[in-house]
């Protein structure tokens, strides 16, 4: 089964991330809106979010998502060891038989090599802030909506010479 909190609390970080950014008011019903999600999914995750110090909930009127410290600050892999609470990424069958020398040796093998994996993909996002992640979804939203107008002038282009 493809576990599918950290993309989603990620999206979340970085649409707090932008609230921030933008000023504006971010909240769990418009996260859950704008991830097309159920909001007590995104209750669920804002949990471990908010007890690491992520993201900051504050409650009442004008209340809202705030990150909790600066996104210059908070890693891809903070995010991935709060919501998925440091849970092997690579699961080992430890009801295996050991009947021959493959079964008998294969939980310390994959042992080996679940470590080497997992220390490489954390490596990997501690290199990832959310701040630089927030400026690579602005740029592509950027180039995104340079295509969109380049298409919408050319397709004008075009009606305007039929």
């Amino acid at each position: 089964m493809i576990d599918l909190r950290f993309s989603t609390a990620v999206q979340m970080v970085l649409s707090v991330a932008l609230a921030d950014h933008d000023d504006f008011r971010c909240t769990s019903k418009v996260l859950a809106e704008g991830l097309g999600t159920n909001p007590s999914l995104i209750r669920k995750l804002l949990f471990p979010l908010s007890r690491d110090g992520l993201i900051r909930p504050s409650v009442g009127k004008g209340g809202g998502l705030r990150l909790g410290r600066a996104a210059e600050r908070i890693t891809l892999r903070d995010v991935y060891q709060s919501v998925t609470e440091n849970k092997a990424i690579l699961a080992i069958r430890d009801d295996i038989p050991r009947r021959c020398r493959i079964s008998a040796n294969i939980n310390e093998f994959f042992d080996t090599v679940t470590g080497e994996a997992e220390r490489a993909m954390l490596e990997t996002l501690q290199r990832r802030t959310i701040a630089e992640s927030l400026a690579d979804i602005l740029r592509l939203d950027e180039r995104r909506r340079s295509r969109r107008r380049t298409g919408s002038q050319a397709l004008r282009a075009v009606r305007e010479t039929a």
